[in-house]
C-alpha cells in the first residue's frame, strides 16, 4: 500500500489515484493481503512486469493483471477513471445518472450505464444470516406515476379501474423489505406479487423464528404466529403508530429509494430494478461510514463479480 494519506475527499482520491502504479497496487493489496494470486493456477510465485502492470506466473506462466476475475476485467476504461466512478456512485445519497457520470469522468453515457451497473454488482452485500430481534417487514410499488403518463393512458387506466376492478397498482414493480430495529440495516428485494405465497417465504428465509416482527394490515401476513413469530400489525386506516408497532423505519427506507429512482434515474427498466435496490440497500446500512470507508467496502467485493453487457442486456 502507497505511504501517503489515504484519500477522504473526491479530490483527495482523484489526486491520490492519479497514478496508474498506485491504482494497480491499491487493488491487489486490498484484493490479495498476502501477496498476488495465480487466477489460473493459484500460484504465488511470480514476477512483475513493471512496464505493462501485470505478473507472470512462475508456475504455469500465465500473466494476469489486477483486473482480472473482476468488474474491471476485459474495461479499456483506465482504472483512475474506475475508482472515480465507484467514489461517485457509492458516496451518492440519491444516486448518480449515467449522463452526470459520464461527463465527470470523460466516458459516453452508454459506457458510464454499463459501468454503473458493474458497480452496483459489487455492492451487493448479501448475507445468509437471519435477521433476529426486532424486524419491520413491509412491501411498496415501484414504478411510472400517473403524471408521467399522458392525458389518454392516465384516462384509460381510470377507466379499468372503476369499470373492470383492475389495480391501481397493475404495472408496477412490488419491492419487499426488512429493517432490523436493533442494527438499523436493512434488506430489500424485488418480488414479483403480494400474495401470501411469496410473502412468507421472504420472512422465513429472511428473519430468525422468534423473532417479533411488525407489519401492516396485509393479511397475508396474519399467518406469521404459525410459522414460530411474535406478530403485531397496524392498520394504517386507522393510525400509523400503535406504541411500539410500526413500520415507520422501513417505510423512511421506501422515501429514500423511490427518492433516488424517481428523482435521479427517472426511469428505470423492471429488469434492471433490484441492482437499484441493492445499491441503496448498500448507502443505506453502510451510512455510518465515511466516503473512504464505503469506497474500500465497495472495492473488498469487486472480485468474482464480473457482468459483461451481453448478460446485463440480455443480447
Amino acid at each position: 500500500m502507497s505511504t501517503k494519506r489515504l484519500p477522504r475527499t473526491l479530490v483527495e482520491a482523484i489526486r491520490y489515484f492519479d497514478d496508474i502504479d498506485v491504482c494497480t497496487q491499491f487493488i491487489a493489496d486490498i484484493r490479495w493481503p498476502d501477496g498476488p494470486v495465480c487466477p489460473t493456477c493459484e500460484g504465488r510465485e511470480h514476477s512483475y512486469l513493471t512496464t505493462r502492470q501485470l505478473w507472470k506466473c512462475k508456475a504455469c506462466k500465465r500473466q494476469f493483471s489486477v483486473k482480472v476475475g473482476t468488474i474491471f476485467e476485459d474495461s479499456s476504461i483506465k482504472l483512475k477513471n474506475w475508482l472515480a466512478a465507484i467514489w461517485l456512485v457509492v458516496n451518492s445519497k440519491n444516486g448518480i445518472s449515467s449522463y452526470e457520470l459520464g461527463k465527470a469522468i470523460g466516458v459516453q453515457q452508454r459506457t458510464a450505464w454499463f459501468m454503473e451497473h458493474r458497480i452496483r454488482l459489487a455492492m451487493k452485500m448479501g448475507t445468509f444470516d437471519r435477521i433476529d430481534g426486532t424486524v419491520e417487514v413491509d412491501e411498496t410499488f415501484v414504478g411510472g406515476t400517473a403524471r408521467n403518463k399522458k392525458n389518454h393512458q392516465r384516462a384509460e387506466r381510470a377507466r379499468r379501474t372503476s369499470t373492470e376492478g383492475v389495480s391501481p397498482f397493475e404495472g408496477k414493480q412490488v419491492v419487499i423489505g426488512a429493517k432490523n430495529r436493533d442494527t438499523g440495516k436493512v434488506q430489500a428485494k424485488v418480488i414479483p406479487n403480494r400474495l401470501k405465497s411469496t410473502l412468507l417465504p421472504y420472512v422465513r428465509e429472511t428473519v430468525k423464528e422468534g423473532a417479533t416482527v411488525y407489519t401492516d394490515a396485509l393479511g397475508s401476513y396474519r399467518s406469521l404466529p404459525d410459522y414460530g413469530y411474535e406478530h403485531a400489525w397496524v392498520d394504517h386506516v386507522e393510525t400509523y403508530v400503535q406504541g411500539k408497532v410500526h413500520t415507520n423505519g422501513i417505510e423512511n427506507f421506501w422515501a429514500l429509494l423511490k427518492r433516488g429512482l424517481h428523482g435521479t434515474y427517472v426511469a428505470v427498466n423492471p429488469e434492471h430494478l433490484f441492482r437499484f435496490v441493492d445499491e441503496r440497500v448498500f448507502t443505506f446500512n453502510m451510512r455510518h461510514l465515511d466516503d473512504y470507508g464505503r469506497f474500500r467496502a465497495t472495492l473488498q467485493h469487486v472480485t468474482g463479480r464480473r457482468l459483461t453487457y451481453a448478460q446485463l442486456t440480455g443480447r
